[in-house]
């Protein structure tokens, strides 16, 4: 019984931390969304650096505080030889959009009729195959290093070339597909979850500001990358600029705390209100070494005439011109 209640414990924290990743990555269990994503940015896939490498296309991923955001596309190592990768896309329903996280698997899933480029068009992926253990690439749709990979192959009849449809979410207002039987099938498949390289880059990708479409109005900085932590390409497929980070507190409060008009100032600022006042062109210059009692008496009234003591309460006698007798000094009732 022990047994039984330890096994339950054990199942139940691993799945609880399952869920949490899970949800880390996806950014949609338990969250709903009312503003569509933004518009996939068209961009120019960097080479694969490396043979079994497979592509895992940008999408934009979502932040409580500041919103939308772009993982860039990246070329990764798969869990394991035989997997493919099958995207993640958003999806409307019910005034909200939510997002279905991608995972791995022996065969490619529904991910929403997103045209992501570059293999996956929305319904499968026709960039390369599996043969024999090893990735073999379609260099008519995959964009790879010829001097490090030499298993491709030419395709040109899977490409279509109507006009690149660039919603990225599925459902009223966006991409109208569902799922095939062959898709559908796949769902009832065992999938792998996202690897752990691929959970730090969604984490690298919120941490940008320059990442955020509240920022880059839906032209990312960085579209993609070559390798998870590796080089950054913009859209043109050039180096981009470094990222920059996003602040603690959120883009958001970062933009109200500057913008605000009137900051007080700092308690170590002394407040002297005759600092910047002029002075009057005749104003007596300022002795800074006189003591504090003059300072006073400089901005004081004039005093007036010295009264005589109060027990004397009459002048004294003035003196008479020359040539005067002098009376006797008296008082006079």
């Amino acid at each position: 019984m022990k047994n039984i209640i330890f096994r339950s414990f054990v199942i139940a924290v691993f799945s609880f931390f399952t869920f949490k990743a899970s949800a880390q990555f996806t950014l949609s269990v338990g969250i709903t969304v009312r503003a569509a994503p933004p518009a996939l940015p068209i961009y120019t896939q960097p080479p694969c650096p490396i043979d079994g490498y497979l592509w895992t296309p940008g999408y934009w991923a979502y932040d409580d505080i500041d919103g939308y955001f772009w993982v860039p596309g990246v070329w990764t190592r798969p869990p394991m030889i035989g997997y493919l990768w099958t995207p993640g896309y958003w999806g409307y329903d019910g005034g909200f959009y939510g997002w279905h996280g991608g995972y791995w698997g022996t065969h490619i899933g529904f991910y929403g009729g997103v045209n992501y480029g570059y293999g996956y068009g929305g319904s499968g992926f026709v960039g390369g195959a599996w043969r024999g253990g090893s990735f073999r690439y379609n260099t008519a749709v995959v964009n790879v290093n010829t001097t490090i990979v030499h298993n491709t192959y030419v395709d040109r009849t899977v490409i279509n070339n109507t006009t690149v449809n660039r919603t990225s979410f599925n459902g009223a207002g966006g991409v109208a597909a569902r799922p095939s039987p062959q898709e559908q099938a796949v769902m009832h498949e065992n999938h792998v979850q996202p690897t752990a390289e691929q959970f730090s880059h969604n984490q690298t990708a919120s941490k940008d500001r320059n990442q955020f479409a509240s920022v880059n109005k839906g032209r990312p900085t960085t579209t993609a990358m070559n390798t998870i932590g590796g080089q950054r390409f913009n859209q043109q497929g050039k180096n981009a600029p470094a990222s920059i980070t996003r602040p603690a507190g959120g883009i958001r409060a970062t933009n109200n705390n500057t913008s605000t008009p009137n900051n007080p100032k700092p308690n170590n600022v002394a407040h002297n209100n005759n600092q910047h006042q002029p002075r009057p062109a005749n104003a007596r210059p300022i002795n800074n070494n006189a003591p504090q009692n003059n300072n006073r008496q400089a901005h004081s009234q004039p005093k007036p005439p010295q009264q005589a003591p109060r027990n004397n309460p009459h002048p004294q006698p003035q003196a008479h011109p020359a040539g005067e007798g002098s009376r006797p000094a008296h008082k006079e009732r």
